[in-house]
């Protein structure tokens, strides 16, 4: 199976272990990422304007050149996927708005949502299938009680997203189960942390984060993990006292192979 694949800026610097993982995990799975050339960050936020095409080229610039290796496309973090799954429905449904970017792209073919979008998780539940990754396994996690933390991006708005229910979602907690650990499922596990907040009100997002945090420790959570960034960032800052990874990590380690990292 081979996928493009649009790792985004973060994973460039600061979540490289979001984006190892991804990729080390993937090959041992059979599935092959071909990182899109010259990709451009996908705008960070999706805005709604409709006159406004400038932040969505760079992702539909991906996701025709996706279109044209006749492949899906594949992201792990959670905003980049939202934006470009936004920016593909946009494309497919609101033609005033595909003639305007395919005006201004100005290229010999026109590009109007044709590319499958994908996140790693849904890659991992549809393509790979999770009774092939529990195959794979071979240091289940056993004893581990681990909550799913979803956030506000990966769900919503959930008549694009479609990736699973917005408000009792299991694609995480499935991906748990077949890793070997329990999933705890608890009340905050797709409320926001605050991160886009952060600047504007530290207190408020402080408190978001915090209510994550105690919730799912409330239900027996002894580590969080989440696709998000962002999300990671924010509630470690905020005071996290118990560990918050990336959900590759955990998959790595899984598949024994989280000790390639440093190499």
């Amino acid at each position: 199976m081979k996928f493009s694949y649009f790792p985004g800026c973060t994973l460039k610097n600061k979540a490289k272990d979001l984006d190892f993982y991804a990729r080390r995990s993937a090959e041992l799975l059979g599935a092959e990422l071909e990182e899109i050339e010259n990709w451009q960050c996908c705008g960070g936020v999706f805005t709604t304007s409709r006159d406004e095409v400038a932040t969505k080229l760079s992702s539909v610039r991906a996701l025709k050149d996706t279109q044209a290796k006749g492949q899906a496309l594949v992201s792990v973090c959670s905003a980049c996927h939202n934006v470009i799954k936004q920016t593909n429905h946009a494309m497919q449904t609101d033609k005033a708005f595909a003639d305007k970017v395919n005006r201004y792209m100005a290229e010999e073919s026109d590009y109007n949502g044709e590319t499958e979008v994908l996140h790693y998780l849904e890659m991992l539940r549809d393509k790979v299938g999770f009774d092939t990754l529990k195959e794979k396994v071979v240091n289940p996690l056993k004893g581990k009680k681990i909550g799913a933390y979803y956030g506000c991006l990966l769900l919503r708005p959930n008549t694009v997203m479609g990736m699973d229910d917005p408000e009792n979602p299991t694609i995480m907690e499935d991906l748990i189960k077949a890793l070997g650990a329990t999933p705890v499922v608890y009340a905050n596990r797709n409320e926001c942390c605050g991160g886009y907040i952060a600047v504007e009100s530290p207190e408020l997002a402080k408190k978001r984060s915090n209510a994550v945090v105690e919730n799912a420790k409330a239900q027996g959570a002894e580590m969080i993990i989440t696709a998000c960034p962002l999300c990671k960032y924010n509630l470690i800052k905020n005071g996290a006292d118990i560990p918050v990874v990336y959900f590759t990590e955990l998959l790595a380690e899984a598949l024994g192979i989280k000790e390639d990292a440093n190499e």
